[in-house]
């Protein structure tokens, strides 16, 4: 017997935040810390996850995190992200981020790093509890689902690769 479960669009739980970078973010080069821009992404992330599950959910993975371009004291970044893949109780959300100076109205956003966090939603009792299933809207959404199980296949063939070399089950 098949459980009936919804399914919602990636835009039904797409979030964007933005935030001028200041000096106390700074490493030791005057960039803004990789770090801080993880965190960014992470939150971004978790508010996606929130609402995509309708309720509280964890980071369990970031399964990667690629920076592309550094971010600058005084600039203004921007995180955008999205469900790409959901499952039983976990989900892969995508995080885009851009940085533009603060001073300069007319530059265009520059694209500075990209990550992919896997979140699992969870009850009162912090176990993992079902979620709604993803319903692709367009051949982006569709493309970054086929992508998002990708990943989650090497992701579960590594875990098992490393569990039989330790002759784990």
């Amino acid at each position: 017997m098949t459980e009936d479960r919804s399914v919602l669009p990636p835009s039904h739980g797409r979030v964007a935040l933005s935030m001028i970078m200041h000096a106390r973010e700074a490493n030791l080069l005057g960039n803004v810390h990789g770090g801080e821009i993880m965190k960014l992404a992470d939150s971004t992330a978790g508010a996606v996850a929130q609402r995509h599950s309708g309720g509280p959910a964890v980071t369990a993975a970031l399964d990667e995190m690629a920076f592309l371009a550094p971010v600058h004291v005084g600039d203004i970044v921007r995180t955008s992200a999205q469900v790409n893949w959901a499952g039983r109780s976990s989900m892969e959300i995508g995080v885009r981020v851009e940085a533009e100076p603060w001073t300069d109205a007319s530059s265009e956003p520059v694209h500075v790093a990209s990550a992919y966090f896997v979140f699992v939603a969870i009850d009162g009792e912090g176990r993992p509890r079902r979620i709604p299933g993803l319903r692709p809207e367009s051949p982006d959404e569709v493309r970054r689902e086929r992508e998002a199980e990708i990943r989650r296949a090497h992701r579960l063939a590594g875990k098992q690769e490393i569990a039989s070399g330790r002759g784990e089950r």
